[in-house]
């Protein structure tokens, strides 16, 4: 990928859902319209983008010639999509130049293109947004080299806060996929054995491979314990050393109520992560 297609992808970063109008995404200053346009349908017959088009000209087909010539009286077609045929019939013109409310035109114009008795003189890309693909590629394969500075500080954070909104939701879905269960199915005077016993169930569960997020102990186990009552077994069990409780790191990963889950100190940041010993 050279560096003009990596900073289109990365304007497209900066918007909403990762979606923007066409005019909104210009490489560098000095890219022109026709060179944007280019590196467009680039990256979108690589399948890293996707868009949508505008025809702004038409052409009359040979088989849209043809059907001039018949009774179109017995033909399915509509008044609308006649006068569409006829008003190009001379020459290529703008849909927007032709008589007809613009909802009818617009779905006219379509309809006959499929058919082929017009064809699309003429296209401009109206909107632009990433696919899947290139989400998946930015996350996970792209891997830049080179010491040349080509990259501005808010295409940086444009990155940045991607990879940020990637971690945050794949914590929150992780939270989601753990099967609670109802509160009458749990014993109401949990031991120490019982709490161990679920966290080597929810670890193998969720396949956190023994460094299991404590909110998702508190899910499965708040009620019937309360809050203190499940910090202070996991200080017992920590004292017993059976388990070891582990300081977060990278809180981008996670949500702030995934963080408040945690075990709160007096000094350092919250004990998160629980590991069997």
């Amino acid at each position: 990928m050279d560096v003009l297609e990596l900073k289109f992808l990365l304007k497209l970063l900066g918007f909403p859902d990762y979606r923007a109008p066409i005019g909104e995404i210009k490489p560098n200053p000095k890219t022109t319209t026709a060179e944007r346009d280019a590196i467009c349908r680039g990256l979108l017959h690589r399948s890293l983008v996707d868009y949508s088009i505008e025809v702004v000209a038409i052409a009359i087909t040979p088989a849209g010639k043809s059907l001039l010539s018949l009774d179109t009286s017995k033909l399915p077609i509509t008044e609308s999509e006649l006068e569409i045929i006829r008003s190009c019939a001379n020459g290529a013109i703008a849909p927007t130049g032709i008589d007809i409310p613009p909802a009818s035109r617009e779905e006219s114009v379509q309809s006959l293109i499929s058919r082929g008795l017009i064809k699309a003189e003429k296209t401009q890309i109206q909107e632009v947004w990433l696919t899947q693909l290139a989400m998946e590629y930015l996350r996970e394969e792209y891997n830049p080299s080179g010491t040349n500075p080509v990259l501005s500080l808010d295409l940086l954070s444009n990155y940045l806060r991607f990879l940020r909104k990637f971690l945050r939701d794949r914590a929150v879905g992780s939270s989601e996929v753990l099967p609670i269960q109802p509160y009458k199915e749990l014993p109401s005077n949990l031991g120490d054995e019982d709490i161990l016993q679920i966290i080597r169930d929810i670890d193998r569960e969720l396949g956190t491979e023994n460094y299991l997020p404590i909110f998702h102990l508190r899910h499965k186990v708040q009620p019937p314990l309360s809050r203190d009552e499940l910090d202070r077994a996991l200080y017992r069990l920590q004292r017993q050393n059976r388990i070891e409780l582990s300081s977060l790191q990278e809180a981008i990963a996670y949500s702030p109520e995934q963080i408040e889950a945690g075990l709160h100190q007096d000094i350092g940041g919250p004990l998160f992560f629980i590991i069997v010993n």
